[in-house]
């Protein structure tokens, strides 16, 4: 396949294996309490609410109520819609070897990698712009870390289905296996 030997049956679950890697990073992401903290403690935020105080006293307001907050949800819900329509998609291409449907997935991917790009660059902006004070030091943590490693994963799945089809003859078993030893 890349003229390295790597023999495309034994390895064509490898991306499907991704694409799942990349909807558990979106699941985290989505779903996790620490994406912005303060250095003292004493405020969190997440995708949805930002609290503010101690552990016994915690305000906590919605992030939804700003427009910002819901065009960061939606994208990525969107994105991560898509990437779930792309998992199932990837096991029909691979299972029946349809190589029209590989750059159709390739590029949804692309579509929700642009989509998620976007929501993540917008968070951090309007999230310092609107809601961080001037004493507080905040950092970004490990659950907006996961949807950037969705988003990479999904980056680089989206290169190889698009990249796929042009293997074409050693996807349908039409090409011998080149190894890099051969006897003399």
């Amino acid at each position: 396949m890349f003229k390295c030997g790597i023999a495309y049956p034994r390895c064509k679950w490898i991306l499907p294996l991704l694409l799942l890697f990349a909807i558990i990073f979106d699941i985290i992401a989505l779903a996790g309490k620490g994406w912005v903290e303060t250095e003292s403690g004493t405020e969190y935020a997440s995708l949805w609410e930002r609290c503010v105080g101690a552990n016994n006293n915690l305000v906590c307001n919605s992030i939804m109520d700003y427009a910002w907050g819901k065009a960061t949800a939606a994208l990525l819900i969107i994105g991560f819609i898509i990437l779930i329509i792309c998992f199932i998609i990837s096991f029909v291409a691979l299972c029946v070897p349809n190589i029209g449907l590989l750059r159709v997935i390739g590029g949804l991917l692309l579509l929700a990698v642009i989509l998620q790009i976007i929501a993540l660059i917008i968070y951090p902006v309007h999230f310092t712009n609107d809601l961080a004070t001037n004493q507080q030091n905040y950092l970004y943590s490990w659950t907006y870390g996961f949807g950037w490693g969705s988003t990479i994963i999904m980056f680089g799945c989206a290169i190889f289905f698009c990249c796929l089809p042009n293997y074409e003859d050693e996807l349908l078993g039409n090409v011998k296996t080149k190894y890099f030893y051969t006897s003399a």
